[in-house]
C-alpha cells in the first residue's frame, strides 16, 4: 500500500481572483487526493514571513512576501497516498512556461510570478506548514467510500 501524508496548498491570490480555485482543487479530488481541511483567508504579513522564512535572505523574498499576501487565498490540507509527491506532480514545475502540459501550472499559468499554486516540497515542509495554517482541531481525518476504488 502506498505511504499514506499529507500536505499543505495554498490556491494564490492570481487563481482565487481568476475564479480557478474550484479547477484547482477539482484537480487534486480527481486525481483521488482527500481534502482534509480549507479554508479561505488572507494572509498578514507576519504569516507571510513565517510561511517564507527559508527564503529570507533571498532576492526574490519581499516579491513572495508581497504577493501571498495581495489578495485572499484559499489553503487547505490534502491527504492520501503520497500526497506530496502526487500534489507537485499534478501543480507542475515552478515555472508555468516548462510546466508539463496538463498540469495546473502547465495548462492555466504563463508567468512564474503567477503560477496559481503553492505545494509543500518535503514532508518536513508539510508538517511545519500545516501548523502554520491549521490547528490539528481543524483537520479531519476521515475515509471516503470512493478510497478503496483508487487504492488497494
Amino acid at each position: 500500500m502506498a505511504q499514506q501524508s499529507q500536505t499543505l496548498i495554498i490556491v494564490k491570490p492570481d487563481a482565487v481572483q481568476r475564479g480557478l480555485t474550484g479547477t484547482v482543487l477539482r484537480t487534486f479530488e480527481d486525481k483521488g487526493l482527500r481534502i482534509a481541511a480549507l479554508k479561505l483567508m488572507q494572509v498578514d504579513r507576519q504569516l507571510a514571513e513565517r510561511h517564507y522564512a527559508v527564503h529570507r535572505d533571498k532576492p526574490f523574498f519581499e516579491g513572495l512576501v508581497s504577493f501571498i499576501t495581495s489578495g485572499p487565498v484559499v489553503v487547505g490540507v490534502l491527504a492520501g497516498p503520497n500526497a506530496i509527491e502526487a500534489t507537485r506532480n499534478l501543480m507542475g514545475a515552478t515555472n508555468p512556461v516548462t510546466a508539463a502540459p496538463g498540469s495546473i501550472r502547465g495548462q492555466l499559468a504563463l508567468d512564474i510570478g503567477r503560477n496559481l499554486i503553492h505545494g509543500s516540497d518535503s514532508p518536513e515542509s508539510a508538517r511545519y506548514e500545516i501548523d502554520l495554517f491549521f490547528r490539528p482541531d481543524e483537520i479531519l481525518n476521515y475515509r471516503r467510500d470512493i478510497d478503496n476504488w483508487i487504492t488497494e
